[in-house]
C-alpha cells in the first residue's frame, strides 16, 4: 500500500461508477461489443462489476458519434444507465455522467477494455480511498503491481469537478484524472499494492491477441464458474503454455 497525506477516516459515500466505452478504437474497433461466450464484452465486464459492494451504481459513458449508436441502444435495452457526450473530452463526458446520475460523491473510473475486471479488487481500492481520505486512489500508483486490464482509479466528485473546470491541455481532457495525478502537491493521492509483481501482466484489451486471450480465458472458465476470480485465472494460464506470451506480452 503506497499512499501519500494522513489516514484518517471518510464516511461511506454514494458511489457511481462510470464505464468509459466507445466503438471507434483505433487498433481494435467495435472490441466493446466483441462476443464473449455468447454475449458482447461490455455486458460481461458489467456483470463482473456488479458482484462489487461497495459500487452504488454502474453507468456507461459514450459519445454522441453516430459510431456510438448501436452501442448506446444495446445498453438501453439491457437497462443500463448511459450517458452520451463528446468523444475527444472525456472529462466533460465523465461530468455529464455525474450530472444525469448523480448525485455523487465518489466517482469510480473504469473503462470498456477490461472485461476481467476484479471485483474483490474495486471494493479493496475502494475502502483504500474511504480509509486514507484521499483525493484520488488507484491501484496503479508509482509501482504497477497488479495486471494491465484491472484498473479502477476513485476520486472525489468535487475534485472531478474542479478539473473539469481548470483543465485546458487535451491531455487533461482525454484522460479524465491526469490533471490530477499530475499536481500530487495539490492533491492527496493513496495508491494500493500487492506483493506479486504483476504489472507487465496484460490483460486488457486493445489488439486482436488481447480478444484472443479473454476468448479463451471466459471459454474455459465461465461456464463452469461464472464469478470466476482472477486467481482462476491465474492458475488457468499457468495450465496453458501457449498463452504465457501470447501476443509478445506476459499474461501471467
Amino acid at each position: 500500500m503506497w499512499f501519500k497525506g494522513g489516514v484518517t477516516k471518510r464516511t461511506a459515500a454514494l458511489t457511481l461508477a462510470i464505464l468509459q466505452a466507445r466503438m471507434s478504437s483505433t487498433r481494435l474497433p467495435g472490441k466493446v461489443m466483441a462476443d464473449l461466450v455468447g454475449q458482447p464484452m461490455i455486458l460481461r465486464q458489467i456483470e463482473r462489476l456488479k458482484r462489487a459492494k461497495r459500487l452504488d451504481q454502474i453507468v456507461v459513458a459514450t459519445s454522441t458519434d453516430a459510431s456510438d449508436d448501436g452501442l448506446a441502444e444495446r445498453l438501453i435495452a439491457e437497462g443500463i444507465g448511459v450517458y452520451r457526450g463528446s468523444l475527444d473530452d472525456v472529462l466533460s463526458r465523465f461530468i455529464g455522467a455525474l450530472d444525469q446520475f448523480g448525485p455523487d460523491d465518489t466517482v469510480v473510473r473504469l473503462t470498456a477494455d477490461c472485461p476481467l475486471a476484479d471485483p474483490e479488487l474495486i471494493d479493496a481500492t475502494i475502502e483504500l480511498f474511504e480509509t486514507s481520505d484521499a483525493d484520488f486512489t488507484s491501484n496503479v500508483p508509482s509501482r504497477r503491481s497488479y495486471p494491465k486490464g484491472l484498473d479502477v482509479e476513485i476520486i472525489q466528485a468535487d475534485v472531478l469537478r474542479l478539473a473539469a473546470q481548470e483543465a485546458t491541455a487535451p491531455y487533461h481532457r482525454e484522460h479524465v484524472t491526469a490533471f490530477v495525478t499530475q499536481q500530487p502537491e495539490r492533491f492527496t493521492i493513496t495508491g494500493l499494492e500487492q506483493h506479486a509483481s504483476e504489472g507487465e501482466v496484460r490483460w486488457t484489451v486493445d489488439r486482436p491477441d488481447d480478444l484472443d486471450f479473454v476468448r479463451a480465458v471466459y471459454e474455459a472458465l465461465y461456464p463452469r464458474k461464472a464469478d470466476f476470480t482472477s486467481n482462476n485465472v491465474r492458475v488457468f494460464v499457468q495450465s496453458r503454455p501457449d498463452l504465457w506470451a501470447l501476443g509478445g506480452d506476459r499474461r501471467y
